[in-house]
């Protein structure tokens, strides 16, 4: 089918409006401009709108005549289309129209008033006045023409006498806001006329009720907005902002005991407000135009990507075998790696905010590294069975800055990890019951896919694993003390509580960001309940400073994970350290001392060259300060996208913990099961945005990871932070209503 994407916008618009209540059942008809055509995609005459499929939007010539695709069953397009041909034709800017039937519009055809400027809004958008088109009758080239005069002018909006309204938008979600600002226009200017001191308007009984009921209603949505509204986060333009250059000039001093990424911990309660704000608005998303463009990105640039993961389908199960390479509108094949950039098969180089996910913080492909890595293997091999001095020797540098880490255990990933101190604290607690925070991720492990990314979901992602797996598993919201201690006491009665396992920043990498005194109180609990506390700190490890996140905070857990960044990028990164005496359970028997004992095991685990390579990571970002350059220049692009946040007025958020940096423009997140029908609703569209703006971001040179979160890693100069905000200056300038 020729032109799918332009009719899709065409279907998605009728579906848009019908939620709303702008468009009814055969009332008016839409269209969308065929990018690179004199053709516009147009919605069928006296067609049933919410049966509307793909297929039955039809194609229509800038001369008003009908290309049909030969199929030989297409629907013949709306009576009004010569209308949008010749807006098409004398608009370049327009591509996208609606035209619907509005009681309120038509009271004030009938009175002959037209809406002078009301709001900076109003003309913002729509002109300096909707003016009024006169009568001729439906379909004909005579109210074609008198719309064609109209138009003109520039305006965006017109109401056409005993037809409705006609709103016109630079792509299909600006006509669709436009229509929405028309409506609440009409019914302010309607009411105004109808209360204007010493003037009687005869407006049918009908009609004044419809607008009554829709102004009451539109009061209590727009009260509601401001009750939610937050102030914008104001960046003085003459502030110089953080520098990571400056850090990185800095000599280190051996003796002294190494920084942490995070400069000043942020304000939970302000931020928080700030996304359940963005959670609360409409999507904001590119433009049409903007769109088409990005995808263009993508078909005409990235065509050996395209082609290798394409063929990877045959072989792979969905192409990609990770999910942090699923991304929208196709996977990236990447051939290169160096510092803060990536190079994909067709040359194209981006500026990497992903870092492997987290675990390069000293940038990619990180050379003194690699030599010395190099030197190893050449020597033993990748792996040899039997033990290692690289093993010991990352177990003491893992103690040496954090020393609750006084025992620690390599294992293959984080999942694994997670795994082995469920088990651990089981078998030393005695206890059965496993509590984590709702949205958290801790892997992939029968016990932990519960409550995954969405709080108070339970089992929604749980498709092949068995109850029983999950039986002994509770969750708790986030933020919420209260509600960790009601399943503390429940656990009681149900063998009472192994572990509590938390992420120290918040569920999903700070995507929901703690109180910096959260981790101190779950602590206190876990004491209170005879339940360990383990610090899942895959992420945070290292990554927020050489003393982890339970360094920063000041909390000691029982059990630490660490994966990702404890091999320094390199594979089979992951392992569990705790205190002595709760590690020995991992000995399996073979240390000859009696108590419990747990069965874990793996033939790559602490390999040489896993181990070497997190040695020798370790050791560089301690002589480099990296956890502290990398924080600094996450200081700096946050400030950064908040200044531009601020200067195009969108409702976007942008926070930072360091080198871990959310930039929030959906909010799909934040969504939970406290609000079942909003999360059901919502979630597709918000999910969409966040793709849609993370395709963005990739075709102006930028990698993220889906369009929310970004790594900063030591490779990240000022100069090459500054030159980021500079292409999210411009995507943020293509977003819609700016």
């Amino acid at each position: 089918m020729e032109h799918r994407t332009s009719r899709q916008h065409v279907v998605d618009m009728c579906r848009t409006m019908l939620e709303r209540g702008y468009l009814k059942a055969t009332e008016g008809n839409v269209s969308v401009r065929v990018p690179g055509h004199q053709l516009y995609a147009v919605t069928p005459s006296n067609y049933d709108y919410d049966k509307m499929r793909v297929e039955d939007i039809c194609i229509v010539d800038f001369a008003g005549k009908h290309v049909p695709d030969g199929s030989g069953v297409e629907l013949k397009p709306s009576i009004e289309c010569g209308m949008h041909a010749n807006v098409y034709r004398d608009r370049p800017d327009v591509n996208a129209i609606v035209h619907t039937h509005q009681p309120y519009a038509s009271a004030l055809a009938f009175l002959r008033k037209e809406i002078p400027a009301l709001t900076d809004e109003q003309v913002r958008f729509l002109g300096k006045r909707v003016a009024i088109v006169d009568y001729a009758p439906s379909g004909t080239g005579f109210l074609a023409k008198n719309v064609q005069k109209k138009v003109a002018n520039g305006d965006n909006a017109f109401i056409i006498a005993n037809h409705g309204i006609i709103a016109l938008g630079t792509d299909p979600d600006r006509a669709v806001f436009n229509m929405a600002l028309l409506e609440k226009v009409s019914i302010a200017y309607l009411l105004a006329l109808t209360t204007e001191t010493g003037k009687v308007y005869t407006i049918p009984t009908a009609i004044r009720e419809i607008a009554f009921s829709k102004l009451r209603k539109d009061e209590r949505r727009i009260a509601a907005q401001i009750t939610e509204a937050v102030t914008p986060l104001r960046v003085p333009d003459d502030e110089a902002p953080p520098s990571a250059d400056a850090v990185a000039a800095e000599e280190a001093d051996p003796g002294e005991t190494p920084g942490y990424a995070i400069s000043e911990y942020l304000d939970v309660p302000d931020t928080m407000r700030r996304l359940k704000a963005l959670v609360a608005q409409p999507v904001r998303g590119l433009r049409h135009d903007a769109l088409l463009d990005v995808l263009n990105y993508f078909e005409t640039k990235c065509r050996g990507s395209k082609e290798i993961t394409d063929r990877a389908k045959q072989r792979i199960p969905g192409g990609v075998q990770h999910n942090l390479a699923f991304n929208y509108p196709f996977p990236l094949a990447i051939d290169r790696a160096e510092g803060a950039y990536l190079t994909d098969r067709d040359g194209n180089t981006y500026i990497d905010f992903l870092q492997a996910g987290g675990p390069t913080i000293l940038g990619s492909n990180y050379a003194p590294v690699n030599e010395q890595v190099a030197a190893v293997i050449r020597e033993s091999g990748p792996v040899t069975g039997l033990f290692h001095e690289y093993e010991l020797k990352l177990a003491e540098i893992i103690n040496q800055y954090m020393p609750h880490v006084e025992m620690y255990r390599s294992l293959g990933s984080g999942t694994e990890a997670v795994m082995a101190a469920v088990r651990a604290a089981r078998a030393v607690t005695g206890h059965k019951m496993v509590i984590k925070v709702g949205g958290a991720y801790h892997g992939w492990s029968d016990t932990m896919v519960y409550g995954l990314r969405v709080p108070g979901s339970f089992r929604m992602n749980a498709k092949g694993i068995p109850f029983g797996a999950t039986a002994r598993t509770r969750e708790a919201f986030p933020h919420s003390v209260g509600e960790l201690r009601r399943k503390l006491i429940e656990n009681r009665l149900r063998g009472g509580t192994a572990a509590v396992i938390v992420e120290p920043l918040g569920p999903e990498s700070g995507t929901r960001p703690v109180p910096r005194d959260f981790n101190a109180k779950v602590r206190a609990l876990c004491d209170e309940f005879g339940a360990m506390l383990v610090f899942d700190e895959v992420v945070t490890g290292f990554r927020v400073g050489l003393g982890g996140a339970a360094g920063y905070f000041g909390v000691t857990p029982d059990l630490t994970v660490f994966g990702k960044a404890v091999s320094g990028g390199y594979p089979m990164a992951g392992g569990v350290g705790g205190r002595a005496e709760i590690m020995n359970a991992f000995g399996s028997g073979l240390d000859g001392k009696s108590g419990a004992h747990i069965q874990v095991g793996g033939t790559l685990s602490a390999n040489p060259l896993s181990c070497a390579a997190g040695y020798f990571a370790i050791q560089e970002m301690a002589r480099t300060n990296a956890p502290v350059i990398a924080g600094r220049a996450g200081d700096r692009l946050t400030r950064g996208l908040r200044r531009l946040i601020d200067k195009y007025g969108l409702p976007y958020v942008a926070y930072n913990q360091g080198s871990i940096v959310h930039l929030e423009c959906s909010g799909v997140m934040l969504l939970d099961m406290r609000s079942p029908l909003k999360l059901l609703k919502e979630n597709k569209a918000r999910k969409r945005l966040m793709e849609q703006m993370g395709a963005a971001y990739t075709a102006h040179g930028i990698i993220t990871l889906a369009g929310s979160r970004m790594y900063t890693s030591m490779a990240d100069t000022d100069a090459v932070i500054d030159a980021a905000l500079d292409r999210f200056d411009q995507v943020f300038a293509q977003v819609e209503g700016v």
